[in-house]
């Protein structure tokens, strides 16, 4: 039976999906082990939406709190809102009491990426914030470190991403895509904590 790696994620613009379908190819990549992809529900109405320009959701289906319960491992996905995961993110968590109750998700890993607005816009605060989500549950957060190697050291062009997950900028009017570093980062992600995660499976 293969491993489950759940690649969770809320995106308003695009740009966290983007980031989410690389981190699945990584994951895909690793014999044994499966990804999905899952979108959290939006909380906004579909009238603040279109004043917002944002795009039309894509077909990738809705998670609800119980679902975690199949995956394996996990890599949650975010864009920031003043240095913290959005709400809509939050939310979902927050409707995830019954399992930390019960600690059901307790010793399994995840991982975390993120887009930002800019390079000040919380690069490492959305992760490090959102790390007590885990904490609470019990789960085995899984950074990245700097196992992407030469990639984290790049000064020649703007780089999103961290040792706390693979990331991207947005730049303030939501135009700037994930550039091709920052998709090798988000694969090398999906593939880490694919290997991470079959391997505790086995234990």
């Amino acid at each position: 039976m293969a491993v489950k790696v759940y690649i969770v994620y809320y995106s308003l613009y695009g740009h966290v999906e983007r980031l989410a379908k690389e981190i699945k190819k990584g994951v895909d990549s690793v014999d044994d082990v499966e990804a999905t992809l899952w979108q959290v529900p939006e909380t906004l109405s579909e009238e603040v939406l279109g004043k917002m320009g944002a795009p039309s959701k894509s077909d990738v289906p809705l998670i609800n709190p119980k679902e975690l319960l199949e995956g394996d491992g996990f890599v949650f996905g975010f864009p920031t809102r003043f240095g913290m995961m959005a709400v809509q993110f939050k939310s979902f968590l927050d409707a995830t009491g019954s399992l930390w109750q019960t600690q059901q998700l307790a010793g399994r890993p995840a991982g975390i990426f993120y887009s930002t607005g800019s390079q000040g816009g919380g690069q490492e605060t959305t992760a490090l914030t959102a790390i007590t989500q885990l904490v609470h549950h019990g789960m085995l957060f899984v950074p990245i470190g700097y196992t992407f190697g030469g990639g984290m050291f790049e000064m020649n062009e703007v780089k999103g991403g961290s040792p706390y997950g693979a990331g991207t900028y947005a730049g303030g009017d939501g135009s700037r895509q994930p550039t091709k570093l920052e998709l090798e980062q988000a694969f090398h992600q999906g593939k880490y904590i694919a290997t991470i995660t079959k391997k505790l499976k086995k234990e």
